[in-house]
């Protein structure tokens, strides 16, 4: 037996499956608090348990809790999206703000303002409003944010109206491409009428 710090004693000597049984059901326990109902089943002795959240949870009618940038969306469930085929310019410092700077020849506070433009117009579009997403080949970045098409519930696609309106470029990565001919013609019209971003 081990003392731990307080006042319970650790018995080191539990059979094996009554340890990680326990700290199963304590997990399941803490993400029941933060999360939706879990479910629960069992057969033959194993124990299953599930949770309606990430891969499997309902993204037909979801809440968009907050607007991160131009281009990156929190749900009400903490997840975060990353818009497909569109780019906006950077509003916090990181390393692709730098990136930018460098390739574009522009000052980094220059590509904050255009920035903050694109965050302004996402937020306006979408914060605080319940969304459809859908899915294209790949459903997560590296960064395991969801990778999707978001529609408000009029039917208005938020990723093409970013574009048509002037405030997004075009990040077409294979193989997540389904729009991306729609999403050419968008960004070019949205440039050839000096639209949002590119009416300076």
């Amino acid at each position: 037996m081990l003392k731990g710090r307080g006042k319970g004693i650790i018995n080191l000597n539990m059979k094996p499956i009554k340890l990680p049984l326990f700290i199963l059901l304590a997990l399941a326990l803490g993400l029941a608090a933060c999360s939706s109902k879990p479910q629960i089943s069992g057969s033959s002795g194993a124990l299953k348990i599930s949770f309606p959240f990430g891969r499997n949870a309902d993204y037909n009618d979801v809440l968009v809790k907050r607007v991160v940038d131009g281009d990156t969306l929190v749900l009400d469930n903490g997840e975060r999206v990353r818009l497909i085929g569109v780019d906006t310019p950077e509003i916090h410092e990181s390393r692709k703000l730098h990136k930018d700077s460098k390739r574009l020849k522009m000052d980094t506070v220059d590509i904050q303002k255009l920035g903050r433009r694109s965050y302004n117009f996402t937020r306006k579009l979408v914060e605080g409003k319940r969304v459809r997403l859908e899915f294209d080949v790949e459903r997560t970045d590296k960064y395991e944010r969801l990778l999707a098409y978001v529609y408000l519930q009029d039917g208005t696609f938020v990723n093409a109206e970013i574009l048509k309106q002037g405030y997004a470029s075009l990040m077409t990565i294979p193989p997540n491409v389904k729009y991306a001919d729609s999403f050419v013609k968008l960004f070019r019209e949205a440039r050839e009428d000096k639209r949002g971003l590119w009416s300076e």
